[in-house]
């Protein structure tokens, strides 16, 4: 489960006190599915970045599978982020250097091992997403969408908790768009994970399941 309770994010400019987050509260259960929609600039990327143990909020607290993510140190905070959490950004930031198979396997790398049995977690993963037969192409001979594929593959290849995806479709056209959503919801339930998508695009959101707008501080039904 994601407990979330009364999150607050500030940051001090030269015009004064900058509030992002007011008091966001919510709760999640496993292969729950939620979409945050609101204007640039009304937090999504920090809430989502507070959610996914990128930062620290100014006061509040996230718990997910009864873990205090905000209690732990650095360290702590970044091999549970590998671990438990996936992230899928607008840009796929995959490696140029290394092939799709290779980019899934990244935060397998992470944790010092790559067995034999994470290879072949990671084929399947892409033969999920319908890429079993582009495994060593690198980024630049893969379409804007099958990049995201690949990067979609890549959140889940620990099997995480928690999928955040931080406006997933948003360099995609329709077609492409509407299939990345269909797959994140797809493989959440597969997994039993919670999915929470950021995203200006209320035909993405309703692909997701709920929907909440972020205004003024608050997530709002």
């Amino acid at each position: 489960m994601l407990e979330v309770d009364c999150l607050t994010q500030q940051f001090s400019m030269p015009s004064g006190l900058l509030r992002v987050l007011n008091g966001v509260s919510f709760r999640l259960k496993a292969t729950e599915r939620l979409a945050i929609m609101g204007p640039s600039g009304s937090g999504k990327s920090t809430l989502l970045s507070i959610l996914g143990a990128l930062e620290k909020p100014t006061s509040g607290t996230v718990r997910l599978g009864g873990v205090d993510i905000g209690g732990l140190d650095m360290a702590g905070r970044a091999a549970f982020r590998n671990q438990q959490i996936g992230f899928v950004f607008q840009e796929h930031h995959l490696l140029a250097g290394c092939t799709a198979l290779d980019n899934v396997l990244l935060p397998a790398l992470a944790t010092g091992c790559v067995s034999p049995s994470m290879v072949v977690c990671a084929e399947g993963l892409l033969a999920r997403v319908g890429l079993a037969n582009r495994a060593h192409h690198m980024p630049a001979e893969l379409s804007g969408g099958e990049r995201q594929r690949v990067a979609v593959a890549r959140a889940l290849s620990l099997s995480p908790q928690l999928i955040l995806a931080d406006e997933p479709t948003g360099q995609l056209d329709a077609q492409a768009a509407a299939s990345v959503s269909d797959l994140l919801v797809e493989m959440a339930n597969e997994l039993g994970s919670i999915l929470i998508v950021a995203t200006h695009s209320q035909s993405v959101a309703s692909r997701i399941g709920s929907i909440c707008q972020l205004h003024s501080g608050l997530l709002l039904p």
